[in-house]
């Protein structure tokens, strides 16, 4: 595990940390008590089997899912219900969904440079040329003054990703970035994601890509049913899995 920078009585503090965090849909229990600490410039990938709460911890970060009970700090500062103190936290969390969820009528370019500009009041200009430099760093440059539905899904997510980068965020968030592309593209925008950890990014990576997880984690999460089972380093975790639950789910995608 990469270092944490130290508080004022020189303990480590995280850039993202959740404490005894519950969560519950109606009777639905999804997240018993989480605890997880994620360290300046780690890469900590989540995986397990669906519906077992990974993307619903992701989500609650940024707090588009409120939580029943528990804590969740960034950097050490309590995670605000609401109000522009939520709106200046956000924007210190970068996310990546699944779905991309690029504004459809604005350019590529507009996308990029809409967060600089409104929330961290960039000048239009310099916003413009970083958000250039940006989509040059993530291959799409070229694709600066189209609208969304002119590109390729993987085109899109790496749109996502220097979206999220304009922001100088502290820690990104990916939701199963890759799960919506065909294949093809899955190693285009799993390449962006590599070179980010290799330049020391935060982040926290829920996906089904075990191979990126393997290569490019320094730990692995592993959920099932609301809860996380065990954590370790990839070698550790995908050579001698602690759990019989870990076991049968690496067993099932093995034989898939």
């Amino acid at each position: 595990m990469r270092n944490m920078e130290p508080d004022q009585n020189g303990a480590e503090v995280p850039v993202i940390e959740l404490r005894h965090v519950e969560k519950h849909y109606g009777d639905l229990h999804v997240l018993k008590d989480i605890n997880l600490r994620v360290g300046k410039g780690e890469v900590v990938v989540i995986i397990g089997p669906s519906g077992s709460g990974k993307s619903t911890l992701c989500r609650t970060i940024n707090r588009m899912e409120t939580i029943d009970a528990g804590e969740i700090l960034i950097e050490g500062v309590p995670l605000p219900v609401e109000g522009r103190e939520l709106a200046q936290l956000r924007a210190q969390v970068g996310m990546v969904f699944q779905s991309f969820n690029l504004f459809s009528h604005r350019t590529i370019l507009d996308n990029v440079t809409l967060g600089p500009t409104d929330v961290l009041h960039v000048p239009k200009k310099e916003a413009r040329e970083e958000a250039m430099r940006l989509l040059a760093r993530v291959g799409v440059e070229s694709q600066a003054h189209k609208v969304p539905a002119q590109l390729s899904g993987g085109q899109q997510q790496r749109v996502a990703i220097a979206r999220s980068l304009a922001m100088h965020p502290k820690a990104i968030l990916f939701d199963e970035p890759t799960s919506a592309l065909d294949p093809e593209m899955i190693g285009e925008v799993l390449s962006v994601m590599t070179e980010l950890a290799g330049e020391g990014m935060t982040m926290l990576v829920v996906t089904h890509e075990m191979n990126f997880a393997r290569r490019v984690a320094d730990r692995v999460i592993f959920m099932d049913a609301g809860s996380i089972v065990e954590e370790n380093t990839p070698d550790a975790f995908f050579s001698h899995p602690k759990s019989q639950r870990a076991k049968d789910f690496l067993d099932s995608i093995q034989n898939h």
